[in-house]
């Protein structure tokens, strides 16, 4: 039952591994690899009922998450639709290149910790779109928007899924994660930005914004839907839009509902997913009453529901499908089994947790994460069962920056991978030493900070 099991995972996470060469989703895969290790876990028993019970406990634990991630998202679409990321471009005003490498990415370090690193990355990309016009200064600072969204989501519970997940999982609280983590992930942006800064010279030159014919006819044709809708004349036009008033009002009013997360959790000890729910509730009040008086077919695009199909879902399925894997190796023994071979193998579990980071650089880090929970699970390694222990937070910091050594290796590279065409071995050649580098410069910060 084990070796089967085994086998299922393993294949399914091949395929993962190689979803772009075989054209098959990820999340399909991990469904099918979740769904299947449970099924032969179950026909392996001869009392399913026992089966049923921890499937159950597995999947509430999943739901939180999901919960989660649903909420939050949902909050920076809203913040997204209306505008209210416009108002960082607007913001930047340099042309020197290291001026600007160093105010992108101190952006990104600091937004990712309040979003995700996933969204944050897709922001901040587009905005260097908006910035730089050279295709080759792109590509640099689109790399450096990757380290700086992997190490900005690593020192907070909001900002990477797999710190979310060790958070639900009460292996250390907001404050103690941000305090001991905030430092070394600094050190592994600031390292690769200052090996940078001796390299790069000049200015930037912005895109030069041109009228092509098809945003030509889409005036036309906007402006003869108006003619042709009484009561949809200019000025009603006008009301429908999102002033720059709204727009940092929905800019500053959702981060400030994402950061009160952690807040409602300390002070009422409900899980996240309830705090980022009550967030959400807000948000999307303030959002119709500041859209109440507009015409339906103008407010419709920035209401809560459309941010709602803006939800990357098969994102979802696949953390569902993964983690319902891993849970399957956790109840068949594989993991407890692999915790005690790892123990024994390696001189210290420091250096499980810095195999795990260099690992995430080539398989997906959320059930990595996932995995070292079930198998270093408060039974078995008691002494892991205090809050806040250092492992859990070293493992936060490893796993989150540990991605960036290869695109590949976390959500945000494979987001910009796609976004601005970016070739995985450029990346090897220009970005990954960077990143290697500043990951054991941060490695080593938080050794010496424990």
């Amino acid at each position: 039952m084990e070796v089967a099991i085994l086998i299922i995972f393993v294949a399914g996470y091949v395929a993962i591994a190689f979803e772009h060469s075989l054209m098959v989703s990820k999340a399909a895969t991990a469904l099918l690899t979740g769904v299947l290790a449970w099924t032969v876990y179950i026909l392996s028993q001869s009392n399913p009922e026992s089966t049923l019970h921890a499937l159950e406990g597995q999947v509430a634990e999943i739901a939180q998450i999901l919960f989660f991630l649903i909420g939050a998202m949902t909050i920076v679409e809203l913040i997204d639709v209306h505008g209210g990321f416009d108002i960082l471009t607007r913001a930047i005003r340099t042309k020197r290149k290291v001026s600007l490498l160093w105010i992108i990415a101190l952006i990104t370090f600091f937004l990712s910790a309040a979003l995700d690193n996933l969204t944050t990355a897709i922001v901040m990309v587009s905005l260097i779109g908006k910035l730089i016009d050279s295709r080759k200064d792109r590509l640099l600072f689109a790399g450096i928007v990757i380290i700086a969204a992997n190490s900005g989501g690593a020192w907070s519970p909001i900002g990477d899924v797999t710190t979310t997940m060790l958070w639900i999982k009460e292996k250390f609280t907001p404050i103690e994660l941000m305090t001991n983590l905030f430092l070394p992930s600094l050190v592994s942006l600031v390292v690769p930005l200052f090996i940078l800064s001796f390299w790069i010279k000049g200015r930037v030159e912005a895109p030069i914004a041109v009228e092509t014919d098809d945003s030509i006819e889409t005036q036309k044709n906007l402006a003869a839907w108006l003619k042709g809708h009484p009561g949809s004349n200019t000025e009603s036009n006008k009301e429908a839009e999102v002033s720059q008033n709204q727009k940092l009002a929905v800019l500053v009013i959702g981060l400030v509902c994402l950061v009160f997360v952690p807040v409602f959790k300390l002070f009422t000890h409900l899980p996240p997913f309830m705090g980022m729910m009550l967030s959400l509730g807000a948000m999307w009040i303030f959002t119709e009453v500041m859209h109440k008086r507009k015409q339906d077919d103008f407010k419709e695009k920035f209401s809560p529901a459309h941010a709602l199909e803006r939800i990357d879902i098969p994102s979802m399925l696949f953390f569902l499908g993964i983690l319902l894997a891993v849970g399957a190796l956790q109840v068949s023994g594989i993991l407890g089994e692999l915790a005690v071979w790892l123990d024994t193998s390696l001189p210290n579990r420091n250096s499980v947790v810095v195999m795990i980071g260099l690992l995430s650089a080539i398989v997906d880090n959320v059930p990595l994460v996932s995995g070292a929970i079930q198998m270093y699970d408060p039974i078995h390694y008691p002494e892991l069962a205090t809050p806040n222990h250092p492992f859990w937070q070293f493992l936060a910091y490893c796993a989150g920056t540990g991605g960036s050594i290869l695109i590949i290796g976390s959500a945000a590279g494979v987001a910009v991978m796609g976004i601005e065409r970016v070739e995985f071995f450029w990346y090897v050649k220009r970005i990954s030493w960077l990143a290697l580098i500043g990951y054991l410069a941060g490695v080593g910060a938080f050794l010496l900070m424990a």
